[in-house]
């Protein structure tokens, strides 16, 4: 028999990427020489980086070397018991590590393993599994998962497969930037039942989270002389979507298969909105379409198809390669038909679950045929089904073109496996994505071109850092949705690695590892679809290299454990199953860009107008113009007022500019800059952005982190929105806006509203100046439009310079709410909505 002493597993995650420790120490407490093992389920995306063993007192240290010299090595040496290596189970995100030892009666041997994956996000979580398995009980049981997020953890919660038993057993400690999990049941409550003997520990313990993002521009950290840059932009509205389901109905679906991918479907169409265009092609040896054209997803359409789908009846062989073929001719079709909107999205998801024996079956010509057909803009995604399936051959033609792939288990969840992955592509926020830095500053860049970003997802780039004298970085992300964005972002070099070096439990170096984690794994990919067998040596040897650096077990390398001496040796080694597949990952399309900002980045030179008048009633002002082009107002800028917290000394309130809108009406674009957030809305759908990040919009809207927007208009009309900060605890101020507005502005005759109406200066006199009951401000009488008003000396501050203190512009105050100095009385310029249009006329138009 043997004793288990301990079972101890510890994650650090730090930024998104983990480095897991399982240790476990065992003692044959038996008469008799016997193998102990040692094993323990590992995510398939992960990679082993070290191996270590004492086994009475001789330490066997792991190194990872290239694969033909491992062996060879091993080889060379007589091995201590059976070798070690990986596993692969019919699961679908682990894998196993498995080692045994023979050893002696009364022999103490202990393990530590260590593997490093980075995090993805997937339907808005990050989720760190642990498949806890120690097999029996113990008596030092306790795992560990500290997590570290410079820009702060948004929520952080665990799950486990255990029971009802170990619900409450889970602690947990957080701030905003941290979190520790402690899992820690003593031998008492690891029972399977009260009076069991075996431990009820044995299934996955999942924690999942997400970060705090402060706006859209992504989140830029830089370490040890490396950088990543994760991009997950939220509060954008989803791009229409065109999909071709293309389904296998052979004859091995039939029963469990069929029955869930029916199921599944279900939910799928129901999801459609009428924005969405689909139809359906399924296949066996020959090629039926639900309906020839793409439909929009209407409710009746939706039904129809549904009920198509459930008369479904399995049979024949499989003829992959003409499914494929009429997908994508259905996807051209209505592309050339213009029958979809040129921004929308268009896939095609593939569920198959064997490999073809009809028509065209070398797997090599059928990802060449679809290659050949594939529209830059049509993405491929692909489902396998079971293990019957070549799953290299769905994830190659898939990555080919611009999708990925998932393997989903035949059994009753399948139908929650297709849902879960269709959720993951159902919502595309944005196309054509790249995240750009300055040439100068950075090197050996990971992918930085991305076909489309999914809601929930993240975007991740990372490279290394020039030595130069700057201490900031830059990104620049550009992206096509309803409108073209420009998003930057910055930060500060050393920061980071300032606060890392107080953190007890982060991950050494974990920018370094990430950046060769995403290169090596991005390397596998595309040696995978490497046209030629002299650019797949080449990029074989990169892998190696990097590899035998970063210290990762993959599929050319391999783990060397070796006793002190040399002596004794160990192999971990990683094959490859051609059914089963070795990597995953998306393969975007590499690109080197330099950046050149856009003429309009630059902020315009304009005009100063006052934030608010003092002598004006706390209500919304409406601020009305036109473009000249127009026969009828084009423009409307609207302002509202808010109100500080309290009363100033003199028991009046002070007012203040809280939301500026801009609205076009040709285009039905509307602008909408409050404190908080710029929302961006067209007559489809709408997007917002913090002021935390600088951002640019094709449509001409320019936003300059926690400073200014500026809306420009066919090139004639320009407006920038100011932001002021005041301290959050100050009693009565609060955060407002300021609104500039450039003198060379080409206006209409129409134009009119509070402010519009002086777009051309009124001929104004002021006369006898006296002083007034204030000291330090004269009055005097002014003559304009006719009238004789009493006008009082003032200020006011024009905050573009200095943002703080700004600067003095003096001026004269009209009392009485502007009467005889504005055309209408000032309840004329109340507007009932942002978007609103003022129905009162100016004199003599």
């Amino acid at each position: 028999s043997t004793t288990l002493i301990f079972y101890k597993v510890e994650s650090r995650i730090t930024s998104r990427f983990a480095h897991t420790t399982v240790r476990s120490s065992v003692v044959n407490s038996g008469s008799k020489a016997q193998s102990i093992g040692f094993n323990v389920q590992i995510p398939k995306r992960a990679f082993i980086t070290n191996f270590t063993m004492n086994v009475n007192g001789i330490t066997f240290t792991g190194s990872v070397k290239e694969k033909t010299v491992a062996r060879n090595l091993y080889a060379q040496a007589k091995a201590r018991g059976k070798a070690a290596g990986i596993v692969r189970t019919n699961s679908q995100d682990m894998e196993t590590f498995k080692t045994e030892v023979h050893v002696p009666p009364g022999s103490n041997i202990q393990f530590e393993l260590h593997y490093q994956e980075m995090m993805q996000r997937k339907l808005g979580v990050y989720e760190h599994s642990l498949h806890l398995q120690p097999g029996r009980l113990v008596p030092q049981f306790q795992v560990d998962v500290y997590i570290y997020e410079p820009n702060g953890i948004s929520f952080v919660q665990t799950t486990n497969a255990f029971g009802e038993r170990f619900i409450g057993l889970t602690k947990m400690n957080t701030t905003k930037e941290k979190a520790h999990i402690v899992f820690k049941p003593n031998v008492e409550q690891q029972r399977k039942c009260e009076n069991c003997t075996d431990s009820g520990v044995d299934g996955l313990f999942r924690v999942t989270y997400d970060v705090s993002r402060d706006h859209n521009a992504g989140e830029l950290q830089v370490s040890d002389g490396h950088f990543v840059q994760f991009f997950a932009p939220s509060s954008l509205t989803p791009l229409p979507k065109n999909i071709v389901f293309v389904i296998d109905v052979s004859g091995s679906m039939w029963g469990v298969k069929m029955k869930q991918t029916v199921e599944a479907m279900q939910a799928i169409l129901d999801d459609l909105t009428m924005d969405d265009y689909f139809s359906i092609v399924d296949f066996n040896h020959n090629v039926r379409c639900w309906s020839e054209d793409l439909v929009p997803g209407s409710s009746i359409q939706v039904e129809e198809a549904k009920s198509y789908i459930r008369g479904i009846k399995p049979n024949g062989g499989t003829n992959i390669n003409e499914a494929l073929m009429k997908a994508v001719q259905m996807l051209l079709k209505a592309s050339n038909q213009r029958l979809i909107d040129p921004r929308s999205v268009s896939m095609i998801i593939l569920v198959s679950d064997g490999d073809p024996t009809v028509g065209e079956i070398k797997l090599s010509k059928i990802q060449k045929n679809v290659k050949r057909v594939m529209k830059e803009e049509f993405s491929l995604f692909s489902l396998g089904i079971g293990f019957d399936v070549d799953y290299d051959f769905l994830e190659r033609i898939a990555m080919e073109n611009r999708g990925m792939a998932q393997r989903i288990l035949a059994n009753h969840a399948a139908s929650e496996q297709l849902r879960s992955f269709y959720r993951q592509v159902s919502s595309p926020l944005l196309r054509q994505i790249t995240i750009q830095f300055p040439e100068e500053a950075v090197s050996d860049v990971t992918h930085n071109r991305f076909d489309k970003f999914f809601s929930g997802s993240e975007l991740v780039v990372a490279g290394k850092l020039r030595l130069t004298e700057e201490t900031t970085l830059t990104s620049f992300t550009t992206a096509s949705a309803s409108m073209d964005l420009t998003l930057e972002t910055e930060t500060e070099i050393g920061e980071l690695d300032a606060k890392l070096a107080g953190q007890q439990h982060s991950v050494t170096g974990f920018a370094r590892q990430m950046w060769a984690y995403i290169t090596v794994n991005q390397l596998i990919s595309e040696r995978s679809l490497a046209p030629t067998a002299a650019k797949k040596r080449k990029i074989t040897q990169r892998i190696l290299t990097l590899a035998v650096e970063h210290q990762f077990v993959t599929p050319l390398t391999a783990l060397l454990v070796e006793s002190e001496d040399g002596g004794e040796r160990l192999l971990a080694d990683s094959p490859k199953d051609p059914k089963q597949g070795c990597c995953s990952g998306q393969l975007p399309t590499p690109v080197i860009l330099n950046y050149s900002p856009p003429p309009w980045v630059q902020p315009p030179t304009p005009r100063y107008l006052p934030p608010c008048s003092s002598s004006l009633p706390a209500l919304s002002l409406s601020l009305s113009l036109s473009l000249s082009s127009l026969a009828r107002p084009g423009v409307v800028v609207n302002g509202q007022l808010v109100g500080a917290k309290g009363p100033r000394a003199d028991g009046k309130t002070s007012t203040y500019f809280g939301a500026i809108s801009m609205y076009y009406q040709p285009e039905g674009l509307e602008v909408t800059a409050s404190t908080e957030r710029i929302t961006v809305r067209d007559s489809h759908r709408g997007h917002s952005f913090t002021w935390a990040a600088t951002a640019n919009i094709t449509v001409k809207i320019s936003i300059v982190k926690e400073s200014h927007v500026t809306v420009s208009v066919n090139d004639n009309i320009r407006v920038m929105v100011l932001l002021h900060r005041v301290w959050k605890k100050h009693p009565i101020n609060v955060d407002y806006l300021g609104i500039y507005v450039p003198t060379d502005n080409q206006y209409s005759p129409l134009v009119d509203g509070l402010i519009g109406q002086f777009s051309v200066e009124p001929e104004v006199r002021v006369y006898n100046p006296h002083p007034g009951a204030d000291p330090l401000k004269e009055e005097a009488t002014m003559e304009v439009k006719g009238h004789q008003l009493s006008v009082t000396r003032g200020w006011q501050k024009d905050y573009r310079q200095d943002r703080k203190q700004g600067s003095d512009v003096y001026c004269w105050f009209v009392h009485n709410s502007g009467k005889g100095f504005i055309d209408h009385h000032y309840t004329s310029y109340i507007v009932p909505h942002s978007h609103s249009f003022l129905h009162c006329r100016r004199p003599g138009k």
